[in-house]
């Protein structure tokens, strides 16, 4: 769609510097842009590409405002409204109301007419599907699911029973929610499976990333609160809890029973062992290993950024010896003892081991 600047800068409440009746139609880079679309500068990094930009309009911060060359959108946080410009230009296609003839839906269901039903999608007995819901091609929607207004499954997701789902929550391609929790107890060496007899309940403006997994509760059910934000290949454990407007990178592994707080910020590749509770308001940087409860806010880190392999060698081969010389610093007479801090020649050589 097309819309003038004068219209932007009135719908979002923000100043503009330039032709108000200039129109753009897309977005793009500040280095690739060209007339008719829109920029943003949000990261400094990219301040260098701001001088040459040919973009209509550049969505930018007030201190930066003499330095662009094209009109301006000025904003405290650039980014922020260039995500609300992008969805107004760049809407997402709208599914044909209705029931696609491939599809096959339960008797029971109730279905509302302005909801889309894609084709090869499976419908259970007991699904409320609610308005303008999308349940894309190849969906699997078990018994007793509750898909609330605007709800949209892209393409290939699986809902295990009971699982519901908040409005206008977008679920993409492959996810699989309300599987079974990994629960089983030990009997003598062999495995017993544990019933898992709860669901997973989910609220309004979730996203969850493709692959996504979500297992329902072993006994209540697993809770994703309001405007939480999930990556792709994140896997979450049964009875976790995690609190609205969480975001979550890819990659993650949270254990069964860990409550999260709201506003908490998770790396990628982040584990996160079981029965656990982190307070709102934590910050968890990529590849840390969480192995206790974090009960005060701030920032969190466990993982060592890379290094040239050499170095990391020594570096890990002291780190093996680093009890012995704990040890050894805390009895008597160990300060006449020379500590051997150097690792031997096998652990300093280059190549791999």
């Amino acid at each position: 769609m097309t819309v003038r600047l004068g219209e932007l800068a009135v719908r979002f409440g923000c100043q503009l510097r330039g032709d108000p009746q200039a129109a753009v139609e897309s977005v793009a880079t500040l280095e690739a842009a060209g007339p008719g679309s829109v920029s943003f500068l949000a990261n400094a990094r990219y301040r260098r590409f701001l001088r040459t930009t040919r973009a209509t309009v550049v969505i930018l911060e007030p201190r930066h405002a003499q330095e662009c060359p094209t009109a301006a959108l000025l904003a405290d946080n650039p980014y922020a409204l260039y995500a609300r410009v992008a969805t107004l230009l760049h809407p997402p296609p709208q599914a044909p109301a209705g029931v696609h003839p491939s599809s096959v839906v339960a008797a029971g269901c109730s279905i509302a007419a302005s909801a889309s039903i894609g084709p090869q999608a499976v419908i259970e007995s007991d699904v409320r599907i609610g308005e303008r819901v999308v349940v894309g091609p190849g969906c699997v929607v078990q018994s007793g699911v509750v898909l609330e207004d605007d709800v949209r499954l892209i393409a290939s997701v699986t809902l295990g029973r009971g699982v519901r789902i908040g409005r206008r929550t977008l679920v993409h391609p492959g996810c699989v929610i309300g599987a079974d929790g990994f629960g089983f107890a030990n009997d003598a060496g062999s495995w017993i499976k544990v019933p898992q007899v709860g669901a997973v309940r989910i609220g309004n403006d979730v996203e969850i990333g493709a692959n996504t997994t979500i297992d329902r509760g072993a006994i209540g059910d697993t809770v994703i609160e309001d405007d939480v934000k999930l990556d792709n290949q994140i896997q979450i454990g049964h009875n976790v809890r995690i609190g609205a407007h969480t975001a979550i990178a890819g990659c993650v592994g949270i254990s069964g029973s860990t409550s999260i707080g709201q506003r908490c910020l998770i790396g990628g590749a982040v584990g996160i062992v079981g029965h656990l509770t982190i307070v709102d308001d934590v910050v968890i940087t990529g590849l840390t290993m969480v192995s206790r409860s974090l009960t005060k806010p701030g920032v969190y880190s466990s993982a060592l950024p890379a290094e040239e392999a050499r170095l990391f060698r020594r570096n890990a081969a002291r780190f093996r010896r680093l009890d012995e010389w704990y040890r050894r610093s805390t009895k008597g007479g160990s300060a006449q003892a020379p500590l051997e801090f150097e690792p031997s020649p096998d652990n300093d050589k280059d190549g791999d081991d």
